[in-house]
C-alpha cells in the first residue's frame, strides 16, 4: 500500500515531534492487568486500520521510533504520522530518550592534555 493512502495523505504529525530513538509503549486500557495486556490485541472500541493494530501489538513492549518502523518495514515519516494517531487517541506514550551529556570544558580537556603529556 502506498505512504499516503496509509497516512491519509498527511506527510507529518501535527503534534509532538518523535525523535527517532524515543520509546513507545501501549497504554494498558484502564483496569487492565500486564498479564490481560500481553494477551489482548485489540479492543479499544473505535476501529483502527490494521497498521495501528501493528503498531501497538508491537510496542507491548518499548520500541524506538526507528525498529517500529523497521519492523514493519514502513518509511519513518509513514510510522511517525501512525504514531501521531495513536498518541492522540491516548493509546500510546512517549519516552524521550535521555539528554545527551554535556562535553567537558575547556579546563577539564586541558587538564587531561597535561595528563597525557605528563606521562
Amino acid at each position: 500500500m502506498r505512504p499516503y493512502a496509509l497516512t491519509g495523505g498527511r506527510t507529518q504529525y501535527d503534534g509532538h515531534d518523535l525523535d527517532m530513538v524515543a520509546l513507545i509503549e501501549t497504554v494498558p486500557e484502564p483496569g487492565e492487568s500486564e498479564q490481560v495486556r500481553g494477551l489482548r490485541t485489540g479492543g479499544r472500541g473505535d476501529a483502527l486500520d490494521p497498521e495501528h493494530e501493528m503498531i501497538l501489538s508491537l510496542c507491548r513492549t518499548p520500541l524506538s521510533v526507528v525498529e517500529i518502523a523497521s519492523d514493519l518495514e514502513l518509511p519513518l515519516g509513514v510510522v511517525r504520522v501512525l504514531l501521531g494517531d495513536l498518541l492522540d487517541r491516548s493509546l500510546v506514550r512517549v519516552r524521550r530518550p535521555a539528554p545527551v551529556a554535556q562535553f567537558p570544558g575547556e579546563r577539564v580537556l586541558k587538564e587531561v592534555i597535561d595528563g597525557i603529556r605528563a606521562l
